[in-house]
């Protein structure tokens, strides 16, 4: 059954629910959980989630204006004042209408599935199969990570006639839930890859998060798993009992295992294996030395041979795997531009999702999209082309440039305005494509070489760069906002060029997830945030009195802390009546910092200046803690919350409009939920760095500061090191010089010892004095090469302990980040 025959009636009495307004039997081709990505929306099914900061029945009217004509809701009262021509399905429970629509068109499919689950790896041995077997199969496959409650039965929709194979994975987050996923994604072979930590909060202990894991396995036909794993063994012998089934073991300590790994020899970048399969020796050349990458490519090794695939054929193959970027890269491009690179894989379902991204971006007007053949499409060629063209048009990409053979061919299909190249080769020959003041895209498959286009597009810096995950600040925003009650409102602070972090690109971030409030400290961060097209409200901690014109101009709200702040920002208003409208300030009060602020003897001044200048409004009323983060100050804390609260009301009562209060910072969140009033402002919580035991366990660090080996020397007793002689050799030595030094962020304290760096999974200690531009440390007992990656701070080497080494505190050591270090941003 092809999707386009699907129905609303037909969707109706699928999901159980209740037409409670009909228009027309539309049929249904997309379905959409976000209102912000709708492709095709006369075809989409919008299924309005309600959560506990979000819900999706506010944005139908918004919707209905952009062309969907189909819902499914859970809550009628969102449909006050909304008299169209749409459908709209009631039901009890959104979500689970989403999964029975899902489970429904699996139904109608019978393909061998591959099911795959654990705690890591999930991700990577999907896209590695889907390289690995793509030759022989048609395959579906879940877009990157899709493999949530919702996640899932997305990707599942997307399954159609033309596919033989999907391969999806699932993720879980609480007991419950895989017996949901189990019954949309119907798997006949599982794999189950490993248990660990992520995702442990919800489950008393890691068995009983293995035996939740295991329930997705409950009807395949074969399982695939390595037995080394207690837990894993323990629970897939349950399930046998209840439900036999065919087992393939894979194990480093069980000889009798189907396939046996006998001995590992691993190198500087590569594996070498002898395997024992059907008692015939079976050598392995595995390109990868971490241990998660072996036990992936293991994994996928022993889906192939279950899948009859031969020896040769599969070393063969295994030889083309690549380590899989699951993320976007946000990167600065020459001549103005911004580039978004994603070359591993070209799919519709990640093209969707990069496209999503492209129109995320809003610092350049003009889009445009380097996209190589689709591949693992199940849909004949002419017809998949249509539909991509159709997809670049609806996303207003306004510069299409396709690469290789199948678009070449179908480029009539496309814009007049188009260009077509046979191969990334002819189109790095042209000199003529100009580039300037634009967004683009550089999608596509592993085999095109893509990366060539964003080494020849991306701007020019040094080895050092400063990564920033833009999913783990998403995930810390949703962990503060999990904390706040419904009505208050965040304010995020991305002061001090984010903390080191990029303004734009994080204030992008935010805007696009629905933040109420940015923070900058200074008019020109602001400006330069308006010009990047940043529409939401932003207050101006240090509003220089000599740019405050530029606040009217770009429409920024100052903090105003004292009478001469606030005699400046009324003269300003009345010299420029060009901007005549109400302006909206943030009052500042003192109560313990001894820093800026009104005392509470200046409250009958302030209110007489209001008073005599209507122009000016107060929008907000807040003041600043001292020292939220340390318990022994608490009663201190609250003396000045006490203060801030008396003065406040002296305030407010006065005028007849709401005025916002506000007063808890990142530590204040953690540690003084009470005190939330009308907003909060968050600052390095949003990097992953908090304050409580909770907060440090599910915060995730945001940012990876690395470089990499410039030279490796053999230097010998007595020798020294470094400017002024300042370091001696006692002993024979191997040292590595690093491209980075103080003007990109590192402190001399670090020098002589006082700090260290991670490489390849081992601490090298800073030796001699930090340079300006490089720095040395010891790497004798490491194995390494020139040329590999060396982290500062990151997964392993945490910004608090790179600061506590550099004598300082995380919020200087991420601030102190030059700006000459490169930027790069990722996705998932």
């Amino acid at each position: 059954m092809s999707k386009e025959g699907l129905r609303i009636k037909k969707v109706n009495a699928i999901v159980n629910g209740e037409l409670i307004h009909f228009y027309n039997d539309d049929p249904i081709r997309f379905l959409s959980i976000d209102s912000r990505k709708i492709t095709s929306p006369q075809n989409t099914l919008f299924f309005a989630i309600p959560g506990e900061r979000n819900d999706g029945h506010k944005y139908i009217k918004e919707l209905i204006e952009k062309g969907v004509r189909n819902f499914v809701i859970s809550n009628v009262s969102s449909l006050k004042n909304i008299d169209a021509s749409v459908n709209f399905i009631l039901v009890k429970n959104v979500i689970d209408a989403l999964q029975a629509l899902a489970a429904y068109h699996r139904n109608q499919f019978n393909l061998k599935t591959i099911g795959i689950t654990g705690s890591n790896g999930k991700t990577i041995v999907k896209e590695w199969l889907s390289q690995l077997l793509d030759k022989e199969f048609e395959i579906i496959k879940s877009p990157k990570s899709y493999n949530s409650q919702v996640g899932v039965p997305l990707s599942v929709w997307s399954i159609n006639e033309m596919h033989d194979l999907a391969i999806f994975e699932a993720g879980i987050s609480m007991p419950g839930e895989m017996v949901k996923l189990e019954k949309i994604i119907q798997p006949t072979i599982g794999i189950i890859t490993n248990i660990g930590s992520p995702h442990s909060e919800n489950f008393e202990n890691n068995q009983k998060k293995t035996s939740e894991k295991i329930k997705l396995f409950e009807h395949v036909e074969t399982l695939i798993y390595c037995s080394d794993y207690k837990e894993i063994m323990s629970e897939i012998g349950k399930l046998y009992i209840r439900n036999p089934k065919q087992i393939f073991r894979w194990s480093r300590e069980n000889s009798e295992a189907d396939l046996f790994i006998s001995s590992e020899i691993i190198g500087s970048n590569s594996t070498q294996i002898i395997a024992a399969y059907k008692n015939e020796a079976f050598p392995l050349n595995i390109p990868f030395s971490d241990k998660a990458n072996i036990e992936n490519v293991i994994h996928c090794v022993a889906t192939m041979l279950l899948l009859n695939y031969d020896q040769k054929t599969i070393n063969e193959r295994i030889q083309l795997l690549v380590p899989i970027s699951m993320r976007m890269q946000l990167l600065d491009g020459i001549n103005n531009t911004t580039l978004i690179s994603d070359v591993y894989t070209s799919d519709l379902g990640s093209l969707e999702i990069a496209l999503d991204f492209l129109n995320e971006q809003r610092r350049h007007p003009l889009k445009t999209v380097i996209l190589s053949d689709i591949f693992q499409s199940g849909i004949p060629d002419k017809e998949l082309y249509a539909l991509l063209a159709r997809m670049i048009s609806e996303r207003k990409v306004e510069k299409f440039i396709g690469i290789g053979p199948k678009l070449f061919k179908y480029q009539d299909l496309f814009r007049k305005n188009a260009l077509f190249f046979k191969s990334t080769e002819a189109f790095l020959k042209q000199d003529a494509i100009g580039f300037r003041n634009e967004s683009i895209l550089i999608k596509g498959a592993r085999i095109f070489g893509l990366e060539r286009i964003t080494a020849l597009l991306q701007q020019k810096t040094h080895e050092t760069v400063l990564e920033v995950n833009l999913n783990s600040m998403l995930h810390n925003l949703n962990f503060y906002r999990s904390k706040l009650k419904a009505e208050t409102k965040l304010m995020v602070m991305v002061k001090a060029f984010s903390y080191g972090s990029g303004i734009y690109e994080v204030a992008n971030l935010l805007e696009y997830h629905r933040a109420d409030y940015l923070s900058v400290a200074y008019p020109d961060e602001g400006v330069e945030l308006r010009k990047a097209g940043i529409k939401m409200p932003i207050m101006v901690m240090n509003p220089e009195i000599t740019n405050y014109h530029l606040l009217l101009k770009y429409d920024l709200e100052p903090e105003i802390y004292s009478f001469r702040t606030l005699q400046a920002f009324i003269e300003t208003v009345n010299k420029y009546p060009e901007f005549d409208h109400e302006h909206f300030f943030h009052l500042k009060l003192e109560t313990g910092m001894n820093r800026l602020g009104f005392d509470e003897q200046n409250v009958p001044r302030i209110l007489s200046y209001l008073d005599e200048n209507p122009k000016i409004k107060l929008r907000s009323i807040f003041s600043h803690l001292a020292a939220s983060p340390e318990a022994e100050h608490d009663d201190f804390t609250r003396e000045q919350v006490f203060k801030f609260e008396r003065i406040s009301e002296k305030i407010r009562k006065h005028f007849s409009y709401p005025i916002m209060l506000h007063i808890l910072n990142t530590s204040g969140i953690e540690r003084f939920p009470e005190y939330q009033y009308d907003m909060v402002r968050l600052g390095l919580g949003l990097y992953g760095i908090g304050f409580t035991p909770e907060s440090n366990q599910k915060l995730i660090q945001a940012g990876t500061l690395k470089t990499v080996i410039s030279q490796i020397k053999m230097i010998h007793k007595d020798d020294s090191v470094g400017y002024s002689r300042a370091f001696r050799a006692e002993k024979d030595m191997k040292i590595a010089t690093l491209p980075i030094g103080y003007a990109d962020g590192l402190m001399r304290t670090l020098g002589n010892g006082g700090g260290k760096v991670f490489i390849n999974g081992y601490f090298a200690p800073f030796i001699s004095n930090i340079c300006m531009d490089m720095a040395m440390v010891d790497i004798t007992d490491i194995q390494c090469e020139e040329g590999d990656e060396v982290i500062l701070f990151g997964e392993n080497l945490p910004v608090e302990e790179f600061a506590k080494d550099m004598k300082t505190i995380p919020y200087e050591a991420l601030t102190h980040i030059s700006r000459r270090v490169k930027r790069i941003y990722f996705q998932d």
